[in-house]
C-alpha cells in the first residue's frame, strides 16, 4: 500500500486541491479546480496523524428513514464517499472497487464494515433511486443517503471535501461538481484517519480494509 502521515491542515490542503472534480465531462470547466503535486495525486492512500471528526450529518436512508451519520456507524468500521448516481464514470468505479474489495472479505468482516454514498445531487438522487444504484454499481449492503443539498454540502465540508450543486451543461447533461475522496473512519476512535483519493484501486481496498476494521493503520 502506498501511503503517507500528515497532518489535519495538511489534508484540508490535499482534501481541497483535489476537492471538485465533474464526472464524465470534456469541457475544460469541468476539471478539476486546483491541481497537486505528482506525489500527493500518486498516493492511494494518506493516513491523517490528526485524524477528522465524524461530520454532524442527518439524512434520509434507502428506505426513507431518518440516517444519523455519526450516531448509526458509531463503533463501526467506516467508509463514506460523497458521489452521484448519474455519474458515469468517477462514482460508479469508486463504488465498484470498494464492494469487489469488501466481497474479498471474511463473512464476519463484510458484516462489520459499513460503506456510506451519500449523494451531491439531492434533487434527482431519491432513496428509491439510490438503492436501485447502489445494488448495481456498488453492493446492496451499502447505504445511501439522501436530503436537504445545504446539509449534505456543510457535513462534506467538515471533512474538507468540496461539493457544488448540480448544473446543467450546454447538451443538457446534468453535472456535478464534487470531491472525490473515501474517508475512512475507525471503529475504535470514530475518527476518520485514512483518506484515499480516485485512483485508489481495488486491491488498494482490498488490503488495507483489514486492518481498517481492526482501526489498525494501513
Amino acid at each position: 500500500m502506498r501511503k503517507k502521515t500528515v497532518p489535519a491542515a495538511a489534508a484540508f490542503a490535499v482534501a481541497a486541491a483535489l476537492a471538485l472534480t465533474a464526472c464524465g465531462s470534456d469541457d475544460d470547466s469541468a476539471k478539476p479546480i486546483a491541481d497537486v503535486s505528482a506525489q500527493a495525486k500518486t498516493q492511494a492512500a494518506t493516513v491523517l496523524d490528526q485524524p477528522f471528526k465524524k461530520p454532524d450529518l442527518v439524512l434520509k436512508d434507502t428506505n426513507g428513514k431518518t440516517y444519523d451519520f455519526r450516531e448509526q456507524t458509531k463503533g463501526k468500521p467506516t467508509l463514506i464517499y460523497f458521489g452521484y448516481t448519474n455519474c458515469p464514470d468517477v462514482c460508479p468505479l469508486t463504488m465498484s472497487n470498494i464492494a469487489i474489495a469488501r466481497k474479498s472479505l471474511p463473512k464476519a468482516d463484510q458484516d462489520k464494515l459499513r460503506v456510506v454514498f451519500v449523494t451531491t445531487d439531492p434533487e434527482r438522487d431519491t432513496s428509491a433511486e439510490l438503492a436501485k444504484w447502489l445494488a448495481s454499481a456498488g453492493d446492496p449492503s451499502f447505504i445511501g443517503l439522501t436530503g436537504d443539498f445545504a446539509t449534505i454540502q456543510a457535513g462534506a465540508r467538515q471533512l474538507g471535501i468540496g461539493i457544488d450543486p448540480a448544473t446543467k451543461d450546454k447538451d443538457g447533461t446534468v453535472i456535478s461538481m464534487h470531491g472525490a475522496q473515501v474517508i475512512a473512519f475507525s471503529p475504535k476512535t470514530d475518527a476518520g484517519y485514512v483518506l484515499y483519493g480516485e485512483d485508489a484501486s481495488s486491491d488498494d481496498y482490498a488490503k488495507d480494509l483489514p486492518k481498517i476494521i481492526k482501526g489498525e493503520t494501513p
